[in-house]
């Protein structure tokens, strides 16, 4: 993708909305707030918006903005770090009068007028970086907070740069992010501290989490679980790796019942899985994969088609 033509796109707006996918993690936000501050920083003149569902714990990064839908008559809609226009976080982008999509998932649903998608990309975060980093010289400006955000995104969505997305240019680009002046040890504390409910609902998925012999674990969390701990569906994100540090593990699954549908996390250790999330409404990476489900008794059908992944690696 010649990243000039994106900078080309943006440099004819006044109006600029950055959208990114609903239920946010690090990555989601960093990549959207970050080139928000970009753009901000290098044309001040410009209006920029960042708009979507809020979360809690991400506050601590950016907060949204409110806006008017006739902002988006003559604007320009950048969408970060969303693979499928379902999964957009305030379906109003479509009312841009162009929209630009900046991703790294599978481009399944290649949406948009303007599309950048590297799969090979740790990150979108990532992907933010190298767009600075490529047309710097028509202007572009990166602030500390950029940093801050852009290096946030990238330690999400790589975990703390253990997943096999995680390349030599990652690398180079968080030394390079950490030249800027942002305080890394707070952004840790705050991205990784666990409340008590949250430890206490990592226990009870130990406790009850079902192995089979193909390496295949799974857990179900019910809406009278989460009730029980006092947790939100979104905030069972937090812990959907616990399960992959148990010996032999190849593949997991993680149920949360929201109110009209079975979410559905899936992990691996190394069995390709997007395949399965994608028979199931979903997807995502080759490791990480979301899908769903609508009814308790379609898990079985879900976990022996992960089963198979994992025989057959």
């Amino acid at each position: 993708m010649n990243t000039t033509a994106i900078i080309e796109k943006i440099k004819s707006y006044d109006n600029i909305i950055i959208h990114r996918h609903v239920r946010p993690d690090p990555d989601a936000y960093g990549s959207q707030n970050g080139l928000a501050e970009i753009i901000q920083a290098s044309f001040p003149e410009k209006k920029v918006f960042v708009v979507g569902e809020e979360e809690d714990w991400l506050k601590y990064f950016a907060v949204m903005d409110e806006i008017d839908d006739s902002i988006y008559e003559e604007a320009l809609v950048i969408v970060c770090d969303t693979a499928n226009q379902e999964r957009v976080s305030d379906q109003r982008f479509k009312k841009g009068k162009e929209i630009i999509k900046i991703d790294h998932h599978p481009n399944n649903d290649a949406y948009g007028d303007i599309l950048w998608v590297d799969t090979s990309a740790s990150s979108t975060s990532e992907m933010i970086y190298t767009l600075y980093k490529q047309e710097k010289e028509q202007g572009l400006v990166m602030t500390d907070r950029c940093a801050s955000l852009l290096y946030a995104g990238i330690v999400g969505d790589t975990g703390r740069f253990l997943y096999p997305s995680t390349s030599n240019l990652t690398f180079q680009i968080a030394s390079e992010l950490v030249e800027y002046k942002f305080d890394r040890t707070e952004m840790y504390q705050h991205m990784y501290k666990t409340s008590l409910k949250m430890a206490r609902l990592k226990g009870y998925v130990l406790q009850n989490v079902e192995v089979s012999s193909a390496g295949v674990s799974h857990v179900k969390l019910s809406k009278d679980i989460l009730e029980k701990f006092d947790v939100t569906a979104n905030e069972t994100s937090a812990i959907v790796g616990v399960l992959g540090d148990i010996e032999g593990m190849k593949a997991w699954a993680i149920f949360v019942e929201e109110e009209d549908v079975i979410r559905v996390r899936l992990r691996s250790n190394g069995p390709v899985i997007n395949g399965v999330a994608a028979k199931y409404e979903g997807g995502g990476h080759p490791l990480a994969s979301g899908a769903k489900i609508h009814t308790w008794d379609k898990v079985d059908d879900l976990l022996q088609d992960l089963e198979q992944v994992c025989l057959e690696m």
